[in-house]
């Protein structure tokens, strides 16, 4: 690893590298939507920034950064792109794979300059045990940011060479997720969506590759485990409650990437039939107070909430499920309530936000392709109510 990774992965200063981003951010954004995945310019400054390092181990160059810190970097890149976002949030909380590798392995899979780890999921795949790892084969979607990565992973159940299931330690169905460089797999082009089109979350498949056993690691379902609840912040946190704060930090930067966007057309553009600009009409002006209300409310919830924990979780070796379920809550009313925003905004923009190439048309398709996702789902407020009122619950990815 060169040195000037060193420098890069310093532990403050990534959201004033992200905010710094913002211009190319927003200048690639249609370059990044049409060719469906990253532009070759955006990935190549991500990493100049360490921005793929941000939840990385410090002696991998990375950040150990606060989950707070990195919600608040998350929602600074969607300000500039969306699907440049998401590709971040998702694959930083992929290399918290990183402290569950030994450290020779830890290297070759995040060692180089270059380096950065995507994988998706599916009901269908399977590792065979065999002597010294795995025979892996499967299908996996939506790996987002699988073009740019230099590794992939892979959820799998673990079988004997007799298709029967293998127990873990406490007697559950054994899981694994594997590591494997991308050039060991078929990726598929099935990305073909309305929105977050730039994030390129295609299919990828293997077919018997084997998978050596210091490549596989415990599942993120299963995560922090007793060995990471006693190391600091982020990961004894987890990943289910970095992609709910995160993914919402995505939906609150899109949404006032939209808020910022329809302010400059507010104070430029007179509607057809009208005397005055947009800026100048009471509607607008509600609506511009109630916008940035809303956001800022949101986004003071979520990242309140990461803070109030971060010290607690990492002295008491991890979070409590009531914590669990507020993050979760923050989440998911931060994708909703910027949904709501943008939602907002674009109806007010008019046929100004309807012609193909303008970028309201895409902030709005990329705000309901995150609403859509499974951490938008408005079930998760029955989840978090049920543990607020003491019903039986058997809560999933909070």
């Amino acid at each position: 690893m060169s040195g000037s990774v060193g420098l890069l992965g310093e532990q403050d200063g990534y959201v004033a590298r992200a905010e710094a981003l913002i211009p190319l951010l927003t200048e690639a954004a249609s370059r990044t939507e049409a060719a469906r995945e990253l532009a070759d310019d955006v990935v190549a400054a991500l990493h100049r920034a360490g921005l793929f390092r941000v939840l990385m181990p410090t002696w991998l160059h990375g950040g150990e950064t606060k989950p707070s810190v990195f919600i608040e970097l998350i929602e600074t890149i969607a300000r500039g792109d969306a699907s440049t976002a998401w590709c971040l949030c998702q694959m930083n909380v992929c290399s918290l794979s990183s402290v569950y590798l030994g450290r020779e392995a830890a290297l070759e899979v995040f060692g180089a300059t270059g380096a950065a780890l995507a994988w998706g999921n599916t009901p269908y795949a399977k590792a065979v045990k065999v002597d010294g790892g795995y025979r892996v084969s499967g299908e996996w979607d939506f790996g987002s940011g699988c073009h740019h990565a230099s590794w992939l992973g892979g959820h799998c159940p673990v079988i004997d060479e007799h298709g029967q299931p293998i127990a873990d330690e406490d007697a559950q169905q054994a899981e694994r997720t594997v590591l494997f460089p991308k050039s060991a797999a078929q990726i598929s082009d099935v990305w073909h969506v309305i929105g977050l089109r730039g994030t390129g979350s295609d299919r990828y498949s293997l077919d018997g590759l084997f998978v050596p056993e210091r490549h596989a690691i415990t599942t993120l379902m299963r995560w922090p485990d007793a060995p990471r609840q006693e190391m600091a912040a982020p990961y004894c946190f987890g990943g289910g409650s970095l992609y709910a704060s995160g993914f919402g930090a995505v939906a609150l930067g899109n949404a006032r990437g939209m808020f910022d966007l329809f302010v400059d057309l507010a104070r430029s553009k007179t509607a057809r039939g009208m005397p005055n600009p947009l800026a100048e009409s009471a509607l607008t002006q509600v609506a511009i107070a109630e916008s940035d209300t809303i956001l800022r409310s949101a986004r003071t919830y979520l990242v309140q909430t990461l803070r109030e924990f971060e010290d607690a979780a990492t002295e008491a070796g991890g979070l409590t499920m009531d914590q669990r379920m507020r993050i979760r809550a923050a989440g998911t009313f931060a994708i909703r309530q910027a949904t709501r925003v943008v939602d907002r905004l674009y109806e007010m923009a008019g046929t100004t936000a309807i012609f193909e190439g303008n970028p309201f048309g895409r902030r709005f398709r990329d705000a309901h392709t995150v609403s859509q996702h499974l951490q938008g789902r408005i079930s998760h407020f029955e989840t978090v109510g049920k543990h607020l009122l003491g019903v039986a619950n058997e809560p999933r990815f909070v």
